[in-house]
């Protein structure tokens, strides 16, 4: 059987018996290290348990370091998870409802966009929520997403794969077989290159434009604005600031209609 790390009972659930929950925002600040894993999950439980569904924002964790394995797997709606740092595999696995968002600290002497934040599987089975990454993620991105919002500022190989709802930006390049299985949701992708069409599997999904004026624009620029409130993107700011140039070079990904 699985065993849960005990990051959760040690550093987080004692702060809930003086936490003024529901009636007001609650705010907690950790380090966190790559031998914690499943941080979030334990903790989401708990306040389910003792007051359901939380508004968003409900309760903020804000943390600094390297997250291990699976952060925020299972998180409930009403508590944001928000890591200054990176973390490894399976971020958001299960995710039910919570938000998480990571960006690089401050003083990184590196372009978030270039580099990897997140490791591969982020957001696994996830059901309901957003993830905010201000960098690149690995493999598998949004595999089997039901119903989640994604943002990334690029991925490796089979982005979407199976996936069945749920939305996805992606704010620069992709790996190949992008789409694979995905039978639900959408996704905007940034095409600079202009041969995203080769890095797909295109037996399971079709391909349009993002029009000027059109919903689908309003609703990536609201994304887009969403990702630089949670992460501060550098990118996310460049692209509002030439947003004219940029909207051509997006692809909106839909699944193939069957007969």
């Amino acid at each position: 059987p699985y065993v849960f790390d005990s990051y959760d009972r040690h550093h987080l659930i004692p702060e809930l018996d003086n936490s003024a929950i529901p009636h007001s925002p609650f705010h907690i600040q950790r380090c966190i290290h790559n031998t914690d894993r499943t941080v979030g999950t334990e903790f989401a439980g708990e306040i389910a348990a003792r007051y359901g569904a939380l508004a968003d924002e409900s309760v903020t964790v804000n943390f600094n370091g390297v997250a291990g394995q699976s952060f925020g797997a299972f998180l409930a709606s009403g508590v944001t998870f928000s890591l200054t740092g990176e973390a490894n595999d399976f971020v958001g696995k299960g995710l039910s409802g919570g938000i998480i968002a990571i960006r690089p600290p401050a003083d990184a002497a590196l372009s978030p966009e270039e580099n990897v934040i997140a490791g591969n599987v982020i957001a696994y089975g996830a059901t309901s929520g957003r993830i905010f990454l201000n960098g690149q993620a690995g493999e598998r991105f949004a595999i089997r997403n039901s119903g989640v919002t994604l943002v990334a500022e690029g991925i490796g190989d089979h982005g979407c794969e199976y996936m069945t709802g749920g939305e996805v930006v992606i704010l620069g390049p992709t790996g190949v077989n992008f789409g694979a299985g995905m039978t639900g949701g959408l996704a905007y992708v940034l095409d600079e290159a202009g041969d995203f069409d080769l890095r797909c599997n295109l037996a399971s999904i079709d391909l349009t434009t993002v029009e000027a004026g059109s919903d689908d624009e309003q609703h990536l620029l609201d994304l887009i604005r969403e990702h630089i409130r949670r992460t501060d993107s550098p990118l996310g700011k460049r692209m509002l600031e030439s947003w004219e140039s940029y909207r051509p070079k997006f692809v909106k990904v839909i699944p193939v209609k069957e007969n």
